[in-house]
């Protein structure tokens, strides 16, 4: 898919809908500045182009995709209720334990913003599950921050997951992502004892 495509997935698809409208953090997997693998959950936004998140400046997570901006990520969940607004949509589950599945890879840039940007405190307001507490969150949070740093992922690659009408795909679909030909490193399996 090119990223027209890959917008209008986002964009329609009632299991990218159902993901993005549910409490659930991106797990979010960058290359730290020692070269190796982090992953962090992060509480995010759609803005309808790009996936969207803000931290504080002096943040870890921000010093590292700036350095390397190729990032990926997931946004998954086993819970019974969003489960049950994909199988309104779609059909029957094949069962009640599967779960329900986003996975990006993306490009991401940086901007510094004064004060609390927007997209934070939707994200974070998404994210409480007693609304009551956001209020007092975001008084302390605008009190305390002189800026952020907002992440925009730019997706390039997207897979959704709902067990219903798609499964995880096969090695063949996947193998272009570790062919030395396609930008990767080895397309050779790895052996299972």
């Amino acid at each position: 898919m090119d990223y027209a495509e890959i917008v209008h997935l986002v964009n329609t698809d009632p299991v990218a809908q159902v993901l993005l409208d549910s409490p659930v953090a991106m797990r979010l997997g960058y290359v730290g500045l020692d070269g190796h693998p982090r992953t962090v959950p992060v509480a995010y936004l759609w803005n309808g182009e790009a996936f969207q998140f803000a931290s504080p400046t002096t943040a870890y997570k921000v010093r590292a995709i700036a350095a390397h901006p190729q990032v990926s990520f997931s946004v998954d969940t086993y819970s019974p209720e969003v489960r049950r607004r994909v199988a309104a949509q779609l059909g029957p589950t094949v069962s009640d334990y599967t779960p329900v599945v986003m996975l990006v890879r993306g490009t991401a840039s940086i901007e510094v913003h004064p004060g609390v940007p927007d997209v934070h405190v939707k994200a974070s307001w998404r994210m409480f599950a007693d609304k009551s507490l956001a209020p007092g969150w975001e008084q302390q949070k605008r009190a305390h921050t002189t800026d952020m740093a907002v992440v925009t992922i730019k997706p390039t690659h997207l897979t959704l997951c709902d067990f219903v009408t798609r499964f995880p795909p096969p090695v063949e679909i996947n193998a272009p992502a570790h062919d030395p030909a396609h930008g990767g490193s080895d397309s050779t399996p790895v052996p299972v004892n």
